[in-house]
């Protein structure tokens, strides 16, 4: 079998972006990956709080370096593409997240997504114009790469309890201006949201997160003009979702019911041969 190169992979990943709706699901760990490429997915997603739960940590706790060896290992384990899930470029200065957006390229990553969030509950958005800067840090270094890496820019209004449409478009529209190449406000939720955001940034790519029950579907995200769509840690907590459960009723109840029906392990090894 052909193994892509990198700078293959980044051109089909670039190439996803330019018409269509596609599926950008999030992996956490090689299985995962794998499993999501048998399926047909084109492109994947890495997740900073599945990661961070594999590791035993809370979402947000995991240092620059243990997520640039998480990325180069996730590309390391699939033929395809890998967005970087980079929280806020772990830096509180733009040179920093110039610096470590240079070494995330460097892990073979076709994409990378700076937040605007700030980990402060108090003050959960940083300012817009120290996000831009910081959209432009990460822009310099994609740049000085010399490499079709897919910068995107995310406002976390929503995602932090700021459910400000008007001022996420403000953001998404700036960050879009800085040099973001696709934008992102996970959070927005209804069809009117959606539409608006996609609207404002047009023509550039939007992705959108499902991470929840929703009553849209992929047809319908594609006729909203949505481009990628994502599932964030949604996958991860589906598997600890039935890891809790099933260890809960053997500690509560000393029964093995919740191993009933369950893939079975010749399954799960063709899967991994």
């Amino acid at each position: 079998m052909t193994h892509p190169t990198v700078d293959e992979k980044r051109k089909i990943f670039q190439n996803l972006h330019e018409t269509g709706c596609f599926i950008l699901p999030n992996s956490w760990d090689a299985g995962s990956a794998k499993i999501l490429e048998q399926l047909g997915f084109k492109a994947l997603a890495t997740t900073s709080s599945g990661y961070a739960w594999a590791c035993g940590k809370a979402d947000g706790q995991l240092t620059r370096e243990e997520t640039l060896a998480h990325l180069r290992y996730m590309v390391q384990t699939t033929n395809l593409p890998i967005n970087a899930d980079f929280e806020s470029g772990f830096s509180e200065t733009a040179y920093g997240v110039t610096e470590s957006v240079h070494l995330a390229i460097e892990t073979g990553v076709s994409g990378i997504s700076i937040e605007d969030s700030t980990g402060n509950p108090q003050k959960p958005l940083r300012e817009i114009s120290e996000s831009i800067e910081r959209i432009r840090a990460a822009r310099k270094a994609i740049d000085e790469s010399k490499t079709n890496t897919i910068l995107i820019g995310r406002a976390e209004n929503f995602f932090v309890g700021v459910p400000d449409l008007e001022n996420t478009i403000i953001r998404l529209k700036a960050y879009s201006e800085a040099g973001a190449d696709c934008l992102y406000a996970p959070g927005i939720k209804t069809r009117e949201q959606i539409t608006a955001v996609v609207n404002a940034v047009s023509p550039k790519p939007v992705n959108i997160l499902i991470g929840w029950d929703s009553d849209l579907t992929v047809a319908e995200l594609a006729d909203l003009g949505v481009r990628r769509i994502s599932v964030g840690g949604a996958l991860a907590r589906t598997a600890w979702d039935g890891f809790i459960k099933a260890a809960s009723t053997l500690a509560e109840t000393g029964n093995f019911h919740a191993f009933n029906n369950l893939v079975s392990g010749d399954n799960l090894n063709n899967r991994f041969k």
